[in-house]
């Protein structure tokens, strides 16, 4: 296990805290929408932190192609109709390059600096000309409005129990997942970026924000830094 991460629960846990089984039963939101309102139709999508596949298999159900990075090949195990590959998100380089490139999950809020540095690299060595980068950020009061719950129209019940500092500018996170027949939990550090450090984060990586796709900001398409 990670330093500073935990998961509880039946199953798998990734080395992140991540349940391979939670993962694989949590239900898509409106991100598939999200994706395929900003990016041409039967674009190459390279998901790099893919999981189980809770966002590659809508995508391709909209007439995507994917090809979906993940460091758990237990995740990767999930995943059906698109290619795989284990490998850290950092460590990547498949000598390829792709329309789309996708960073969600709230993964450039990594704890480790260098590995957010390696990750955002990444995405800028795979981007095909003309193509983008997708990020998803963390809402504006993640780690304030705690404890927070929202309970599913599925049945499941999703808490932020708590985010307390951990030394440097990372916080602790707890979450919860309760479902009728089964209890996950995970803690894993995450770092907080304002709008300027995000911004920063990327100018190193040689890229920019190219506009917002969500009103709050959560979603945003990334371009480098010359194109604009």
């Amino acid at each position: 296990m990670r330093e500073g991460h935990e998961g509880t629960g039946p199953g798998a846990i990734t080395p992140d805290g991540c349940a391979v089984e939670l993962y694989a039963r949590l239900p898509v939101g409106e991100e598939p929408d999200i994706i395929a309102a900003a990016v041409p139709a039967g674009a190459h999508i390279l998901e790099l932190g893919s999981g189980a596949g809770r966002m590659t298999h809508p995508l391709l159900e909209r007439g995507f192609t994917v090809t979906a990075v993940d460091e758990s090949a237990d995740m990767l195990a999930g995943v059906r109709g698109a290619r795989t590959i284990c490998s850290a998100i950092e460590d990547l380089d498949l000598g390829e390059r792709f329309d789309v490139v996708m960073l969600a999950s709230f993964l450039v809020h990594v704890a480790d600096e260098e590995v957010r540095r390696g990750m955002l690299r990444t995405c800028a060595r795979h981007m095909a000309e003309g193509g983008c980068v997708l990020v998803q950020r963390e809402g504006e009061n993640y780690h304030t409005d705690v404890p927070r719950e929202r309970t599913d129209p599925s049945g499941f019940t999703v808490r932020i129990a708590s985010a307390v500092p951990a030394g440097e500018g990372v916080n602790s996170v707890r979450a919860e997942y309760v479902f009728p027949d089964a209890t996950w939990t995970q803690t894993f550090l995450a770092r907080p970026l304002t709008k300027a450090q995000f911004e920063s984060a990327l100018a190193e990586a040689g890229l920019e924000v190219d506009r917002c796709l969500t009103e709050d900001g959560t979603w945003v398409r990334v371009l480098p830094a010359a194109r604009r």
